[in-house]
């Protein structure tokens, strides 16, 4: 893991992570942090291995540590997060020391996913469907304090456990 490692000590992820953790400090619903993150990655790569997708452990991680950064510039800004995360996630990927760089396939790869991992399009890439399957099985609405004060829709709620 030690691409990723290098992604979660790139002074640009620090820099907008640091950002995102400030403005969700007193934030009821769902927080966008560390856990989250773990959480998705995991329910992703064993989705990966439950299908047996072939996909390597470390990009799936790469994609799931990245594909909320963006939601900084979403509050801010009201740019939407998969737009500015793929964006800043960009940046981070092309200036990762050459030792510990993902292949151009790769990078684009996890672009693909981080702006699709909101809204599934019609034949997504193989990793754009994990993140966004791992990013909606991560929410657990059935045990949040906040569900009544959610505005998703009865719908889109995680109200039972889905894996």
């Amino acid at each position: 893991m030690e691409r990723v490692n290098a992604i979660l000590a790139h002074p640009l992820y620090q820099k907008y992570y640091r950002r995102l953790e400030k403005l969700e400090q007193g934030r009821i619903f769902c927080r966008h942090q560390m856990p989250h993150l773990l959480d998705v990655a995991r329910i992703a790569y064993i989705t990966s291995l439950e299908h047996n997708m072939g996909l390597e452990k470390e990009l799936v991680y790469a994609a799931a540590i990245l594909h909320d950064i963006g939601k900084c510039a979403q509050y801010e800004e009201g740019i939407p997060h998969e737009q500015a995360g793929e964006q800043f996630a960009a940046e981070i990927l092309a200036t990762l020391p050459e030792d510990h760089a993902f292949s151009g396939e790769e990078k684009k790869m996890i672009l693909t996913a981080i702006r699709g991992h909101r809204k599934l399009r019609e034949n997504p890439e193989p990793l754009e469907w994990l993140l966004y399957t791992g990013d909606k099985a991560s929410r657990m609405c059935f045990a949040c304090p906040a569900e009544g004060e959610c505005d998703w829709s009865t719908g889109k709620k995680n109200m039972e456990i889905i894996i």
